[in-house]
């Protein structure tokens, strides 16, 4: 999890966390305030930085994480208005995202001992995805790749489907945020 950025809970739109576990699990915190950049992307001078929209989803215990992970990634798709798509184009891109999405959460419940939580990041016209996990394994896509073989297509898909994509370890705890960035289906 990023540094300065607890878990939360909160109603759509507002940037917050939904729930992914039983009560009695954290208590809610404050959240990032939209409107401030995400980290890493640079900002033209003079121009305002894009609106940024964050949603949390905590995986820890939870049960169904990948159909819930997907139902989560999909609500928060609908309230930012890019569900429901009108073009075949902005259908397929939301799409993309859903697949990411699993594709992600499956791959920490499969080699990265369970996912901690999941983030979207909406920013003018990118979508990060990051999903933390407590494994200390890298993912790569599978080399050569053959599609006819069982398994090891996650990250594959991952790789083709997203303008980039990327592993990040805190250097003061275990574990690892993987993270995907799309374009927007606007």
């Amino acid at each position: 999890m990023p540094p300065g950025v607890p878990p939360s809970e909160g109603e759509a739109g507002s940037g917050a966390t939904a729930p992914a576990h039983p009560a009695g699990g954290p208590a809610p915190a404050a959240t990032p305030t939209p409107g401030t950049p995400t980290p890493g992307t640079p900002v033209p001078a003079g121009e305002p930085a894009p609106a940024v929209q964050v949603r949390r989803l905590r995986l820890v215990g939870a049960s169904g994480m990948v159909p819930r992970a997907r139902d989560f990634a999909r609500r928060a798709l609908e309230d930012w208005g890019w569900l429901p798509a009108v073009t075949g184009e902005q259908r397929a891109a939301a799409e993309d995202v859903l697949l990411v999405v699993s594709e992600l959460v499956t791959n920490a419940c499969l080699h990265g001992g369970g996912p901690d939580e999941l983030r979207l990041r909406a920013a003018g016209k990118v979508l990060r995805l990051e999903v933390s996990d407590s494994g200390a394994g890298t993912p790569e896509p599978r080399t050569p790749h053959r599609a006819s073989r069982p398994g090891g297509h996650g990250m594959f898909i991952v790789q083709r489907l997203c303008l980039d994509w990327g592993v990040q370890r805190e250097a003061d705890a275990a574990g690892k945020t993987v993270w995907a960035e799309l374009s927007a289906p606007l």
